[in-house]
């Protein structure tokens, strides 16, 4: 990713007040997200604090099992092809069992016997979000059995928010181990630095690699 000109600049980490320094800190410590696109983000407070208050009641609390929505969240970012979203994890999924190879699977989620019926139910509203397709009874049906319509609702402004930022990062061109460099918090294998992150794109098979 670094190859190309990054189009937005990160704002700078010294004209941060302190609450807003608080979230940095706390993205450098837990990741997901990471500090680069906060720090895109904090060129527009209101656009910094929107974003940091939903992901925090979207993503990190409410009712949906973390893991489902961190499969989602992959899910966009595969869909999508946004690196910088799609190279980070979300460490409380992986403590629950959300392993490399469940994510590997997710593009053939309907096929893959990794999955189960409530894991798959939810990353079928996914692609019904993301590809905006036009479901019948049957995929409603489906949901219902497995979610309540609190859950579904939050699992849908979960997902529409991750779709909407990670459509908009994937344009910026910014990368891991820019901002607040140091840790390998919340990273997939093989980004835990910036010079490991350079070798693991080139290899075959990388999610997303670019044709040449």
């Amino acid at each position: 990713m670094s190859e190309r000109p990054q189009r937005i600049s990160y704002f700078p980490l010294e004209e941060m007040d302190d609450a807003m320094m608080a979230v940095m800190e706390q993205c450098a410590r837990e990741g997901t997200p990471r500090p680069e696109s906060s720090a895109v983000r904090a060129h527009s407070p209101a656009a910094f604090w929107a974003f940091a208050d939903a992901w925090e009641k979207l993503f990190r609390q409410g009712t949906v099992d973390h893991a489902i929505k961190e499969l989602c969240r992959v899910y966009v970012s595969r869909s999508v092809k946004c690196e910088y979203c799609g190279n980070q994890r979300s460490d409380a999924a992986r403590q629950s069992g959300i392993t490399e190879g469940k994510l590997d699977e997710l593009m053939n989620f309907e096929t893959s016997g990794t999955f189960g019926e409530r894991e798959r139910a939810a990353l079928s509203y996914a692609e019904a979000i993301t590809w905006r397709l036009e479901p019948d009874d049957a995929f409603w049906e489906r949901l219902h059995r497995h979610f309540n319509e609190e859950e579904l609702v939050e699992l849908a402004c979960f997902i529409a928010l991750t779709m909407g930022q990670q459509s908009w990062i994937r344009l910026l061109n910014i990368d891991h181990h820019q901002v607040m460099a140091g840790t390998s918090v919340a990273m997939a294998p093989g980004f835990e630095t910036a010079s490991t992150a350079a070798a693991t794109v080139t290899r075959e098979g990388y999610w997303a690699a670019r044709a040449h």
